[in-house]
């Protein structure tokens, strides 16, 4: 006796986590909100960042 194969395909949701193309966009996003950000401080102070930051 064969056990019954379902019919209906769960829906799961797509993880907020982890290696998946959510995740990947949202931190490709962050880099490119970070690099702009470093260019406009060093543009707008005329010095490099890490000299703004008191480090070099």
């Amino acid at each position: 006796m064969s056990q019954p194969q379902p019919s209906v395909t769960p829906n799961f949701e797509t993880p907020k986590f982890g290696f998946n193309s959510y995740a990947e966009r949202l931190n490709g996003r962050a880099a490119m909100i970070g690099f702009v950000a470093m260019v406009v401080i060093e543009y707008v102070t005329g010095q490099g960042f890490l000299s703004w930051l008191g480090l070099h």
